[in-house]
């Protein structure tokens, strides 16, 4: 992890073990758990390498908790 990444990001990370499956995380914390730029997780999204990412709000896309554990695993 980069020194410059958001505390946040590393708490979310920290704890990803301890989130229920139905929780949602933004692209960001995508990014970290697969070592990988945000637009490669678009499209590794896209490609269907990656859960679908959901509209939780106007402005707000997150990606299910659980889904990117199996994604993980299948990894």
């Amino acid at each position: 992890m980069s020194p410059t990444t958001p505390p946040v990001i590393n708490a979310t990370l920290a704890t990803f073990d301890q989130q229920p499956d139905s929780a949602y995380v933004r692209v960001q914390v995508v990014q970290a758990l697969f070592a990988c730029s945000g637009a490669t997780v678009w499209r590794m999204s896209k490609r269907g390498e990656l859960p679908a990412p959901r509209k939780l709000s106007q402005r707000v896309t997150g990606w299910n908790v659980g889904e990117l554990r199996a994604a993980l695993g299948a990894k």
